[in-house]
């Protein structure tokens, strides 16, 4: 850390500075609660979409026992992903991932070679597989939002406990010790005027 000059122009710039962390704080503060709120609202957020997925599997493992059936095309492959679309927008200066649809591999199957519950099973199973991407994308978002927050917090740390209480112990030190120069230079002059005085 630099010496800290006791001068005027030092008292100065540390004013100035003081000044600018006191005005850029509320920013991050704001930019913190945002994030919180966000955070949160994702927590929710995933918390009712793993309770859609719990269902849309119930549902699947309901229809499983047909799933092991031997016939012409494999349903499960039916549901398989071949893109996940999602698009991002800025929140609170952060991308966030926002889940758009499932594109799948094209079931291609004749209808008359396969089971009459085929239809029923790709979209069950793509149901739920569209539920698990949600989640998956809401995860994403959510480890964003929690990354984006512990630095903004640590950056209000850093106003709140240090360069805030710094810059306030330094301006106190230089005041003082100007105070304490200008003290004795009244102290100085009052000796010599009376020494002059004297010497009259």
């Amino acid at each position: 850390m630099a010496l800290l000059k006791l001068t005027k122009n030092e008292l100065r710039v540390q004013q100035d500075r003081l000044n600018l962390f006191e005005r850029y704080l509320p920013t991050l503060q704001l930019k913190k609660a945002m994030l919180q709120f966000e955070v949160n609202q994702t927590t929710a957020e995933i918390i009712q979409l793993k309770e859609a997925l719990a269902q849309a599997r119930s549902v699947v493992d309901d229809f499983s026992p047909l799933l092991v059936e031997k016939c012409q095309c494999n349903v499960v492959d039916y549901a398989q992903v071949a893109h996940v679309k999602k698009h991002y927008e800025n929140i609170a200066g952060v991308e966030i991932p926002t889940f758009e649809t499932v594109i799948f591999h094209e079931a291609d199957y004749f209808l008359f070679d396969t089971p009459i519950w085929t239809d029923s099973a790709v979209k069950l199973l793509r149901a739920w597989v569209i539920c698990r991407e949600k989640v998956n994308v809401e995860e994403e978002k959510k480890r964003a939002l929690e990354k984006e927050l512990r630095e903004v917090s640590i950056r209000v740390n850093l106003f709140e406990k240090i360069l805030i209480p710094r810059s306030e112990e330094n301006i106190k030190k230089i005041r003082i010790f100007l105070g304490d120069q200008q003290l004795a230079s009244v102290a100085q002059a009052k000796v010599a005027k009376m020494k002059m005085e004297a010497s009259e």
